[in-house]
């Protein structure tokens, strides 16, 4: 059989294929992406280069793939292929092939962000910012402002003023502004079981990023925090695993930024500390009896790592 890794490209399903190697999993690994170039191509047993996930040819591609190379887990270590593996989770489970991922209503409320912050406002309101999508709501400065459907920390502004506002309401639509957040930033990734029930978070402390992928960080306990990032998934409806990021306020509070519904280019980072997301997937599909271990503290630096090609 095989598993299947999307966004080969990406650091997300690169460190998926690398998580599934240091698990010594024999399972035949088979990556996909858009690019020929993909550099987890050449880290798998297998691969195949797929249309855009929003392409009409990608869904019968992705059948015959499955078919071809007798899939039976789908990992979610892509932001674009979750979308048509949750749309069409059941298919592919009939053809025998499980896609770890959440429904595709609860994909679209971590999608949209102003949507992200409706929905867990009440719930969960002292971690939840500031938010509004109408730029004469705010009053005070400095606030951020950031595309609602944004990826990669793209075309995020810190706006200072009323002048730097009006700037960037008149060259951006669709964005969404929120309370400046300066503090020590966490990512938290969290893992559910395939009825939607947490088992485990992991935070780090992102100590750098480039283009919203963490490049160093450091693993810490925080009982608080892991009880608060699984409550957030519980509600939310994660399945499979998700990475919550928060950030300290002004006052030192911790507040909400963002969750991804997959595994995220920094995953990669909790297996290194004991806890392997990609293979605790393996067992939760097979129904094998799932042990959470302890994790450790560590501090991840990571760096390039080149493939040199004959052609």
């Amino acid at each position: 059989m095989a598993i299947l890794v999307p966004g080969a490209a990406g650091p997300a399903g690169i460190n998926t294929i690398k998580s599934l190697r240091m698990a010594n999993v024999s399972d035949r690994i088979v990556a996909t992406d858009s690019s020929d170039l993909a550099a987890g191509f050449f880290l798998a047993d297998d691969h195949v280069v797929m249309p855009e996930a929003n392409a009409a040819l990608y869904k019968d591609k992705l059948f015959q793939v499955v078919k071809d190379k007798d899939i039976k887990i789908l990992m979610p270590s892509s932001g674009y292929d979750v979308y048509p593996y949750s749309e069409n989770r059941d298919r592919l489970h009939e053809s025998g092939a499980v896609a770890v991922v959440s429904d595709r209503d609860k994909l679209e409320t971590c999608r949209d962000k102003a949507l992200t912050f409706k929905t867990l406002s009440h719930a969960f309101k002292d971690v939840v910012p500031f938010t509004t999508l109408i730029p004469e709501k705010i009053r005070l400065f400095p606030i951020i402002a950031k595309p609602r459907f944004g990826k990669g920390s793209r075309d995020i502004f810190v706006i200072k003023d009323q002048s730097e506002l009006d700037y960037v309401k008149s060259r951006h639509t669709d964005m969404i502004y929120q309370e400046l957040l300066p503090g020590t930033e966490y990512t938290v990734d969290v893992l559910s079981d395939l009825s939607e029930k947490p088992l485990v978070a992991v935070p780090r402390i992102r100590l750098q990023t480039k283009a919203g992928i963490s490049t160093k960080g450091k693993v810490v306990h925080n009982p608080e925090l892991e009880n608060l990032c699984m409550k957030i998934a519980e509600f939310i409806g994660i399945r499979g695993p998700c990475c919550i990021q928060m950030k300290e306020s002004a006052e030192g509070v911790l507040k909400l930024v963002e969750i991804n519904p997959r595994m995220g280019g920094g995953t990669i980072f909790t297996a290194l500390a004991g806890i392997n997301f990609p293979k605790l997937i393996m067992d939760l599909v097979f129904d094998k009896k799932i042990s959470i271990p302890a994790f450790k503290e560590v501090t991840v630096l990571r760096y390039f790592n080149e493939i040199v090609l004959d052609k």
